[in-house]
């Protein structure tokens, strides 16, 4: 028998999570909203408490996930729940409290899931601690991570780092940036690298925060490296490059990241669900399971559909999560999970303005909020078309040249 209930542990992180959420985040949500770019002060206070938990092993804002430094791996024999699973169970309670401001949390950037992906221990002691954004995307491409023409030239003992990023999530607050970048252009995708490059680095430097659709409480920032000078063990992971491995390694990160985003989208749909159950109760809805679909009311019925649609979403990063923990491939489950919980997000949140009616589209609830900000989760960190061709391919065991 499969036991889907959340351990003591999990539950503990989650409880907090959710005490967050509803007390800190819920309170500022809309203020925040309708005040792009200002920074959410009310997360301050949550910096000290973060570290704290961190350290006793809850990682309350749910983005970093991963590993810690001397980490014991899981046994052979028996089911692990480590940094990726709890982070997935947090990141839905913080984010049924908003997503901006869960990408805004300081110290839990997503950058910080990249270094724990792969950083080596050396590493993890250096940067375990700090708040790391993630720059891949750029001008001359959008889903297609191994165009990265950022590049990376030693000098010495500094890399040198010039090009530019768009659409970093928390570029301009956090306090390290992870920069994807090549360091030989002839060799393809095996020599693009992940770099850590601290906030006040020479020649880094924010040339425009972007005004967006949803999740504005979050700065998303265009960076620029003009000669960004970095020390050389600043590059994540081995400086080696392998051909036949490819950039596997910094695509590591997306295993762990993704995920995390579909956790974010599990979040914000609870949320919304939540709101239209009510919505429909206080109507005099019966929302009635063991009644077949056909007796139903229309609004019922829809209902249903959208809860079960959001149950197999959560279901699917249940599992991605799991096996990240357990150290097995999870490329296909992590794709799997982060396509379907960006459509259902999508679809549930803009479902519940239009089941609620002029009510769901004003700004009374936060119902339309959620529908806008649940748009992105299903683009960044790769996009539904992105994810449906990875897993086409892995299913199918085609490579990247043989199905594009």
């Amino acid at each position: 028998m499969i036991n889907l209930e959340l351990p003591r542990k999990l539950r503990a992180g989650a409880n907090q999570a959710h005490q967050v959420a509803a007390e800190i985040m819920r309170p500022v949500s809309r203020k925040y909203d309708l005040a792009e770019h200002a920074y959410p002060v009310e997360l301050d206070t949550m910096a000290a408490m973060i570290e704290g938990m961190t350290d006793a092993g809850n990682d309350v804002g749910g983005a970093k996930g991963g590993r810690e430094s001397g980490e014991p791996k899981p046994s052979k024999t028996a089911n692990a729940n480590g940094g990726n699973m709890a982070a997935l169970i947090n990141v839905i309670e913080t984010c049924w409290g908003d997503v901006g401001l869960t990408l805004s949390i300081p110290y839990q950037g997503l950058g910080n899931s990249a270094i724990a992906a792969v950083a080596t221990d050396e590493q993890l002691e250096r940067f375990g601690k700090v708040w790391a954004s993630m720059a891949i995307t750029e001008p001359s491409f959008g889903s297609d991570s191994a165009a990265v023409s950022t590049t990376a030239v030693l000098d010495g003992d500094e890399w040198v780092l010039n090009g530019e990023k768009i659409y970093v999530t928390a570029g301009e607050r956090s306090t390290h940036i992870v920069v994807w970048a090549t360091v030989d252009k002839s060799k393809g995708r095996a020599a693009i690298k992940s770099f850590v490059v601290p906030r006040d680095a020479p020649g880094l430097s924010v040339a425009r925060l972007e005004h967006k659709l949803g999740i504005k409480a979050s700065d998303t920032a265009a960076l620029l490296l003009d000669n960004c000078r970095i020390p050389k063990d600043n590059l994540l992971g081995s400086p080696d490059v392998d051909t036949d491995k490819g950039f596997a390694g910094v695509m590591q990160t997306f295993d762990n990241t993704r995920p995390l985003v579909a956790g974010m989208a599990i979040g914000v749909a609870r949320a919304a669900l939540e709101e239209l159950r009510s919505i429909l109760t206080e109507a005099g809805v019966d929302i009635d399971y063991d009644a077949p679909t056909y007796s139903l009311s229309a609004p019922a019925a829809e209902y249903i559909r959208l809860e079960s649609d959001w149950e197999a979403a959560y279901l699917l990063a249940l599992r991605a999560a799991w096996m990240a923990d357990n150290k097995e491939p999870n490329s296909l489950q992590a794709s799997m999970s982060k396509a379907k919980a960006g459509r259902s997000a999508s679809d549930i949140t803009l479902k519940a303005v239009e089941l609620a009616g002029s009510l769901g589209y004003s700004q009374h609830l936060l119902l339309e909020k959620w529908a806008r900000d649940s748009k992105i989760l299903d683009i960044f960190e790769g996009t539904q078309q992105i994810q449906q061709l990875i897993v086409a391919r892995r299913v199918l065991g085609l490579t990247s040249a043989q199905l594009k």
